[in-house]
């Protein structure tokens, strides 16, 4: 009996990502969250980190955001901000670190803008 399940990441665009998985890992509000085969039904929030896909090989794709539905063995992600890891370049890393320092030196923003902020800083300075 196949340890698979059907995940799927999904843009307002297009679907980038259909396929079978062994596992996920999520960047949760709750914390980094393990998905398995027949994992109980949740529905959470992505917080910015990394999704890794774990299978034959392992995808990585950074996001800023998304909701989560696992249910049936069927994980959907839907998020408007996926970037495969692989396809990062240092130009743009460094570009989206930036612009995240100026919005969180900003004293206008929220307490969850910040928490948010943070994040992002830390997992995109985690990539070598």
């Amino acid at each position: 009996m196949s340890e698979k399940f059907t995940i799927e990441i999904i843009t307002p665009d297009k679907t980038i990502l259909k396929t079978e998985a062994d596992e996920i890992v999520i960047p949760s509000y709750e914390g980094e969250m393990g998905i398995l085969k027949d994992h109980i039904p949740i529905i959470t929030f992505l917080r910015p980190g990394f999704i890794k896909v774990l299978n034959d090989k392992e995808t990585t794709f950074f996001v800023e955001e998304g909701i989560v539905e696992f249910n049936n063995n069927n994980l959907l992600i839907l998020t408007s901000t996926p970037k495969e890891l692989s396809k990062i370049d240092k130009s743009s890393l460094k570009s989206l670190i930036e612009e995240a320092e100026q919005k969180i030196s900003k004293e206008s923003i929220s307490d969850k803008e910040k928490y948010l902020l943070n994040y992002k800083i830390d997992t995109l300075k985690s990539i070598n």
